[in-house]
């Protein structure tokens, strides 16, 4: 028997990828001294607070010893405050009641902050008219909108409850009512410019409304993304305006560096990195490779009151132990073959700053235990010297590894571990913040043009959507390195997934081919040419052809090579037809 309206409006959006329960999903901690990951289970409750019998155990003084409980069932995850003396929110905003989480959203039991993050994009539930089923909508629009490469739009609003804006909306577009009483809007079939009228007229239809605007796939192309990227975008704007998520990025300046996030989670590390620099405390960076840890570091170093110099080292490139300790601590002059004069080493070397040591976890256990004495004592001895020295720094540490796990596998030292992570900050992979992923293409694209002499290049749909399903193992780096190969290969200003490299999933040519001109293969014996090259250029002949046929009419020409009129439309502008 199917569900009635009630029944299903009372079912709550899903995570996981098979409808028939959650994938990986876990809380990113934040308070007022570092951060944590807590692992959501599949099923069953979470109780947080200060008591011994809480799943979840936070010592701040704001939390009440049982102040609110998570609970996971049947795919559908939600918080509710148990009473607590200072409150729970979601979004910034106190809740009375259970609410639906999904990934992105940020939740606030007392001053310590919890953020949402699950691994896979939402399956949402059945539902006819509240969030749920709104969501499940959203998410069957936009497989179709990428099977068919059609655009969508998601619109959120702030202070417009869905009853009001009914009348500005199109027949075919879809309202909805988010757990937070705010109307939610799917546009299907509508560009930029389409949206943000149909936008602005939603929001004139209810006076002090705001919105926020993102699209597929350009945006986003998951159901969890594109609605975070519409309330972020939603929460920057002023009474009576709409907000795009193609402008909602934050641009940290850190002296000479710039930093983009447009991600919750990345909002509040960052916050976190600004509250914890005005300390002397020694803080621990963990993460993926390439996900910034560097930049992290020298946040730290750039908000503290330290005005001495930022010191770099990777603790894996500096080779055996000696040279480690030389590198580090200095050494007198003869110490070892070759060294003629007395150095001093990277910590005497940043005096008055911050020295920052990445992948700390390769380093020799002997030299932990040299590091150790002078994070206790603020004093070093240089290889080949007896008498110690003073050093005045601040050490902030890195690795994409589990410390705890090299200290139980007796490769890193208990003792540092305990004195390096009281301050720890976890930054996410990019596969867990792609809102950011469009923001920093293009940002990373338009460097990298400016760069290299060219004219700004622009990303098609069609290649926005390659790079927002591809994983970045590699992680920004990766990201980064893949736009300066684009700006390198690209032959026009439009990047089509022809131009990415072959590894992301694209149709493009192997970065390791790169190098190779057109036609000319690699024995150069026989001049063939790529064929993705060949079928450019038949397709803008026939739809050159067409357009004679038909008089210059595209509708008319479109139709005459079975073409849809948006994608004959999009390419005109391509092959400068």
């Amino acid at each position: 028997m199917s569900e009635s309206v009630e029944q299903t409006a009372s079912r709550l959006a899903r995570f996981g990828d098979d409808g028939g329960g959650p994938g990986s999903a876990y809380l990113l901690v934040v308070d007022n001294d570092s951060s944590s990951i807590f692992q959501l289970p599949r099923e069953g409750a979470v109780v947080i607070g200060r008591a011994p019998e809480a799943e979840l155990r936070v010592q701040h003084a704001s939390v009440s010893r049982r102040h609110a409980t998570i609970r996971i069932e049947a795919g559908t995850v939600r918080i509710a405050d148990l009473g607590s003396h200072n409150g729970t929110r979601v979004n910034g905003e106190l809740i009375d009641e259970s609410r639906t989480l999904a990934s992105g959203d940020v939740a606030t039991v007392g001053d310590v902050v919890l953020v949402v993050h699950f691994s896979a994009p939402a399956v949402v539930a059945r539902s006819a008219y509240g969030e749920a089923g709104w969501r499940r909508r959203l998410a069957e629009e936009l497989v179709r909108a990428i099977t068919f490469q059609r655009s969508l739009a998601v619109v959120a609003l702030v202070g417009a409850p869905a009853p009001a804006i009914g009348d500005a909306l199109r027949l075919i577009d879809v309202i909805g009512t988010g757990d937070d009483g705010q109307a939610l809007v799917l546009l299907p079939e509508v560009d930029r410019e389409a949206a943000r009228e149909i936008a602005a007229r939603a929001v004139a239809a209810v006076p002090g409304a705001r919105a926020g605007l993102a699209m597929c796939p350009t945006d986003a192309c998951d159901a969890d993304t594109i609605l975070l990227a519409a309330r972020s975008a939603a929460r920057r704007a002023e009474a009576g305006a709409v907000v795009d998520a193609a402008e909602t990025g934050t641009r940290i300046e850190l002296g000479s560096r710039e930093v983009l996030i447009a991600d919750p989670a990345m909002n509040r590390v960052f916050a976190l990195l600004q509250r914890l620099a005005v300390s002397e405390l020694p803080v621990l960076i963990t993460g993926e490779t390439g996900v910034g840890k560097e930049n992290a570091a020298y946040a730290v170093h750039h908000w503290s009151k330290r005005t001495g110099p930022f010191s770099a080292v990777n603790c894996a490139a500096i080779g055996p132990e000696s040279l480690v300790d030389a590198e580090l601590f200095g050494y007198d002059r003869g110490a070892f073959t070759g060294a003629a004069a007395a150095k001093a080493g990277l910590f005497e070397n940043a005096t008055g700053g911050t020295v920052f040591l990445d992948e700390v976890g390769e380093l020799p256990l002997a030299i932990q235990a040299k590091l150790l004495r002078a994070l206790e004592v603020k004093r070093i001895t240089r290889l080949g010297e007896s008498r110690e020295r003073a050093i005045d720094v601040r050490l902030v540490a890195a690795t994409n590894r589990s410390l705890e796990d090299e200290v139980k596998a007796g490769r890193f030292r208990q003792d540092l571990y305990f004195r390096l992570s009281g301050a720890t900050v976890i930054l996410p992979p990019l596969r867990d913040r792609r809102c950011e992923i469009p923001l920093l293409a293009r940002a990373f694209l338009g460097a990298a043009c400016t760069r290299g002499g060219r004219e700004p290049m622009t990303i098609t749909a069609a290649a926005m959507q390659v790079l927002l399903t591809y994983s970045w193992p590699g992680n920004v780096r990766e990201l980064k390195n893949t736009m300066e190969y684009v700006m390198a290969a690209a032959p026009d200003e439009s990047v089509e997934p022809i131009d990415l490299p072959e590894r992301l999933g694209g149709s493009g040519t192997p970065a390791t081919a790169a190098a190779i001109p057109p036609g000319v293969v690699a024995d150069a014996k026989t001049p063939f040419r790529p064929i993705a090259d060949e079928l450019r250029e038949l397709e803008k002949k026939r739809m050159a052809e067409a357009l004679a046929a038909a008089g210059g009419v595209k509708t008319r020409a479109a139709q005459l090579i079975d073409m849809p009129i948006r994608t004959f439309t999009l390419k005109l502008k391509q092959y400068k037809l």
